[in-house]
């Protein structure tokens, strides 16, 4: 029987082993050296063109420490109204819609559709959603939470942005809200985070601000909570974060997620400069601009806030500012690029609208303050200076003396603002009294009275730019939020065909009408728009700022943040659009 085994023989190999075995020893030490050097450089030269071939991807792993200033109440959707419970909450939560790039898409929804009256708005959920705990996600838990921002007893504070708007449970895939009128920002209401029914329907309204689930909450966003450390007193010092793995975006690259809380902004700075926190979020400008100068391996991350900051004039209160050439010349002496360089150390935008994006697109304008062209508009309008420097002006209705007082709330930025208007003002021949109050006070006893002359303060106009509280005549008393006291019947007509218009052409003609109305009748003195400062370790990567609606948002793509990679085939990634970072 023949031998099944095959012999392979390389042709010509015994003539070529002959003659190595002829070599000199010398021969055979030089031959040696250059077939190593062949098969190094074979190999190196394999490894060259594969490496031309492998790209690096997010892999799962690594850990990031953020450091927050300040400690978390309600990590809770339906009563978070810090930036530190908004924070947690985006980790946790998960809504039916959500914010990516400024853009909203789909988060625990699968689809919705509109009605063609743009008065119902209809969600499908996703298969197989799950909260942390492994329960699964269906309309009641959407209904339910609904139903808890509107009930009155809780006191949400979105309480108002779901007055009036009907719940339908189709089943327990599909759900409807029905609008009274038509309302093109809705579809931002559906971000808010869906609290679980079995756990919260335990808790009564009465105990619900007082429940353990407000610091140890259960959503169905990227992270779910792993660990709480806390002090002797029982404060949280950290919160440590996991991946959900069954998070319908996909999950997380990073594997473990570090909150640590601070109690002041000094020590926060500390711990990044010493590595043990890596992202770092609102610091203030001024440490901001330190860091930056000081520190290696350091990215600083900024961009415009929706908010709008400015001096808005309450006519009823001091008569001075019913004359519009009194308006105009606070205006156009207003210390802005004074103000963005001096107290904000540039991470500001200087303000000439109440519309903040309008203010991002003139962010290369300059605007100094024209202090004699100010001063000349006030003498052409038959003011004159008196012995104390202040200008007055008399006519039928008696003295006009330009004095009167700023009120603003006790924050180093506003404070120094407040001197800086003051100092420039003076050079116009104006007088301002500065008057500081702590934040509850302000809010309690001077905007909520309306009790002021004159308010520095900020307006966060949010994510959809609907300026309807802020400028329609029906917001001027308590709790809405018209403080300069502005009533014009033409902008109310705007601002409510805004609100009903789903055509982006037609809201941007309407917002250009509006825009020039205020600017002309100046009811308010625009300063600036702050920026989002975000201190980031260059080791985080995957991070996109983009459009900021809010310190927040920052999170919304947390589930794409990584520090770790691998290096795979090119032709192994399916989306050759890839960012390369």
């Amino acid at each position: 029987m023949k031998d099944s085994k095959k012999e392979f023989h390389i042709k010509g190999g015994e003539k070529i082993l002959n003659i190595i075995k002829s070599f000199s020893a010398t021969e055979k030490f030089i031959f040696s050296i250059f077939t190593i050097i062949a098969i190094v450089s074979s190999f190196s030269l394999a490894l060259s063109v594969n490496n031309l071939f492998l790209v690096p991807v997010p892999a799962h792993g690594g850990k990031i420490s953020e450091g927050i200033v300040g400690l978390p109440r309600y990590i809770n959707p339906v009563l978070a109204i810090t930036d530190i419970d908004n924070d947690l909450s985006t980790l946790i939560y998960a809504g039916l819609m959500k914010y990516e790039n400024g853009k909203i898409i789909s988060d625990l929804a699968e689809k919705y559709t509109v009605s063609a009256d743009g008065l119902v708005y209809t969600f499908t959920l996703k298969d197989n959603l799950r909260f942390h705990d492994g329960i699964a996600i269906t309309t009641d838990d959407i209904e339910f939470t609904i139903q808890k921002i509107e009930d009155i007893i809780i006191k949400s504070p979105l309480r108002a942005d779901w007055a009036n708007i009907g719940i339908k449970k189709i089943n327990d895939k599909e759900i409807q809200f029905i609008l009274k009128q038509p309302y093109t920002p809705f579809l931002s209401n559906t971000t808010v985070g869906i609290l679980p029914k079995h756990i919260w329907s335990k808790v009564s309204p009465e105990q619900f601000i007082y429940s353990q689930y407000n610091l140890e909450p259960i959503g169905a966003g990227p992270y779910r909570i792993g660990r709480i450390q806390r002090d002797n007193g029982g404060i949280p010092e950290f919160y440590t974060l996991y991946p959900f793995n069954r998070y319908n975006n996909g999950e997380a690259y990073i594997e473990e997620l570090e909150i640590r809380f601070y109690p002041n902004e000094k020590l926060a700075i500390e711990e990044y400069n010493a590595n043990i926190i890596q992202t770092l979020a609102r610091i203030s400008p001024q440490e901001a601009n330190t860091i930056g100068t000081s520190t290696a391996h350091t990215e600083i991350l900024h961009s415009p806030l929706p908010r709008i900051f400015g001096i808005f004039l309450n006519q009823n209160q001091a008569p001075i500012f019913t004359n519009e050439i009194v308006r105009k010349a606070l205006n156009e002496s207003a210390p802005k690029n004074r103000i963005v360089n001096e107290v904000l150390y540039g991470y500001g935008i200087e303000s000439d609208s109440p519309l903040p994006i309008k203010n991002i697109e003139k962010a290369t304008e300059d605007s100094s303050g024209n202090i004699e062209k100010a001063k000349k508009m006030l003498i052409d309008d038959g003011f004159a200076t008196t012995s104390d420097g202040v200008l007055e002006k008399k006519d039928k209705k008696g003295i006009q003396r330009l004095e009167f007082s700023i009120a603003t709330v006790d924050s180093p930025d506003l404070k120094h603002i407040a001197e800086i208007v003051k100092e420039e003002w003076a050079k116009i021949g104006v007088k301002v009294n500065i008057k500081v109050f702590e934040y509850g006070d302000l809010y309690q006893n001077i905007i909520s009275t309306r009790r002021y002359d004159a308010l520095l303060f900020g307006e966060s106009i949010g994510k959809d730019i609907d300026l309807y509280a802020f400028w329609h005549s029906s917001q001027r008393n308590a709790p809405g939020l018209n403080i300069a006291m502005y009533v014009n019947s033409k902008v109310d007509k705007i601002l409510e065909d805004i609100r009903v218009s789903s055509d982006e052409k037609v809201k941007e003609e309407k917002y250009s009408q509006f825009e020039k109305i205020i600017k002309d009748e100046v009811p308010a003195i625009f300063l600036y728009s702050p920026e989002f400062i975000y201190i980031v370790s260059d080791k985080v990567r995957g991070l996109e700022l983009g459009n900021v609606i809010n310190p927040s948002s920052r999170f919304y793509n947390i589930n794409k943040w990584y520090t770790e990679t691998d290096n795979v085939w090119k032709f192994f990634i399916k989306d050759s659009n890839n960012k390369k970072e």
